[in-house]
């Protein structure tokens, strides 16, 4: 397991940074990871072009974009970057504009860094554990923060009664399988399955339903194999009719959403 703090050290972290528009956000995040040898000036160009192309669909929660692209020889190993910003800028997204936090990551793949994705959407997710890393005077200090919640599960709340729990699979011997989808695989699907598994776990669906993360490509084929598609709304307009339900999520960190989404899909 790969922690929080070790994949964003206190030198890949800025604070009140100046950025005149979401390109230089994006760009100052890459800085970082190149700075320390996480991915080179390319990389950073593939975040930027993944957002022209696919739209802003890397800002996940209120304030926050999550910058990245597919694994790519640009990436010279997986890291993560933290740039707080000074004024907060626009990158089109309808309900979670304008952002004051970007945070990048370079992955070479998707194995390596999925618990420190998970606490880092605990973190967003808890107003009080935002709150002190808006406010944290240094990089020093913000890193200590991070580091104070590595391994730090959620505790577990009562789950859903038993009878609740959807049947075996759509053969009768098979789990349910839900797919999180992003434009690369890597980045922002794996906040929502992160997030969609709290939640889960939660209702004690986690041994019915499965979750799988995985990109815009890749999810046509699997269609077949899932009973829904939870996505952000650009990345829905992306998939178009792949013949299951494509329902959207706004706030990637927020578990009373996507409970509220795992409600609408199983009519609960």
């Amino acid at each position: 397991m790969v922690a929080l703090s070790e994949l964003i050290p206190p030198e890949a972290i800025r604070l009140d940074v100046a950025a005149p528009d979401w390109r230089a956000a994006v760009r100052a995040a890459g800085d970082l990871l190149v700075a320390d040898g996480t991915s080179t000036d390319a990389y950073t160009d593939e975040m930027i072009q993944n957002v022209v192309d696919n739209g802003p669909y890397i800002v996940i929660a209120p304030g926050f974009a999550f910058a990245h692209a597919r694994p790519s020889p640009a990436v010279r190993r997986t890291g993560m970057s933290w740039v707080r910003l000074a004024e907060p800028v626009e990158f089109g997204h309808d309900a979670n504009d304008p952002v004051d936090l970007v945070v990048a990551l370079a992955a070479q793949d998707s194995a390596a860094h999925t618990d420190a994705m998970a606490a880092l959407a605990r973190l967003l997710a808890d107003p009080e554990q935002h709150d002190r890393l808006q406010s944290a005077a240094t990089p020093a200090a913000l890193h200590a923060l991070l580091r104070s919640h590595d391994g730090v599960e959620e505790p577990a709340a009562a789950p859903e009664p038993a009878s609740a729990a959807p049947d075996a699979g759509r053969t009768g011997t098979e789990q349910h399988k839900i797919l999180t989808v992003c434009g690369n695989g890597v980045g922002t699907s794996l906040f929502l399955k992160n997030t969609l598994e709290q939640v889960l776990g939660r209702w004690g669906w986690d041994r019915q339903v499965s979750v799988d993360a995985t990109d815009t490509i890749s999810a046509k084929g699997k269609a077949s194999e899932a009973v829904a598609i939870l996505t952000s709304r650009e990345i829905a307009r992306t998939l178009g009719d792949v013949g299951i339900p494509v329902k959207v999520v706004q706030d990637f960190t927020s578990t009373d959403e996507v409970d509220h989404v795992l409600r609408d899909t199983y009519d609960v």
